[in-house]
């Protein structure tokens, strides 16, 4: 059964709450989900201080048209993604799946055992700062994200 929700926006925040990657998919109001990512981290560090063992938050909070929903990895990178409200059941297993998906295909983009990380470990900055924009890897990543929100639901095309 194909899950009966849609996916507004996806973020990837680093460890140090920096946005790796904010991918949305509704025609308007993309600095909305850049706001959403941003709030939700405070959440985020509440929950996953409280269940340190399970990677899936649940959902954080709803507001206006949104519910959005986290996931931290174990090595602290957070995952958001801000569903569309509607009037039918959104399952935790579900979105527990879809970030799951999204998990894999950021561990896939940054999974690289010749991947060059002194200029960032120089500089002191986390290593996910090694996923350039516009890179290979970058652009496969953002097709794996545009690949899963499609099967979770989505119709329609990516901006940001």
């Amino acid at each position: 059964m194909a899950p009966n929700f849609r996916v507004n926006a996806v973020a990837f925040i680093s460890p140090q709450n920096h946005p790796i990657l904010i991918r949305t998919f509704a025609k308007q109001d993309e600095i909305k989900y850049h706001y959403i990512a941003h709030t939700s981290l405070d959440v985020i560090e509440e929950r996953a201080s409280a269940k340190s063992l399970e990677c899936y938050l649940g959902l954080l909070y709803s507001m206006e048209d949104v519910a959005v929903y986290g996931y931290i990895t174990p090595l602290k990178v957070k995952i958001v993604i801000a569903l569309a409200l509607s009037d039918s059941v959104v399952r935790d297993v579900e979105i527990a799946l879809v970030f799951k998906a999204l998990h894999m295909a950021y561990y896939s983009a940054i999974s690289n055992p010749f991947l060059m990380l002194q200029d960032s470990l120089a500089a002191g900055q986390d290593s996910t700062r090694s996923l350039l924009a516009g890179s290979p890897k970058w652009k496969s990543l953002r097709r794996r994200i545009d690949e899963i929100t499609r099967i979770a639901g989505n119709s329609s095309t990516a901006g940001g």
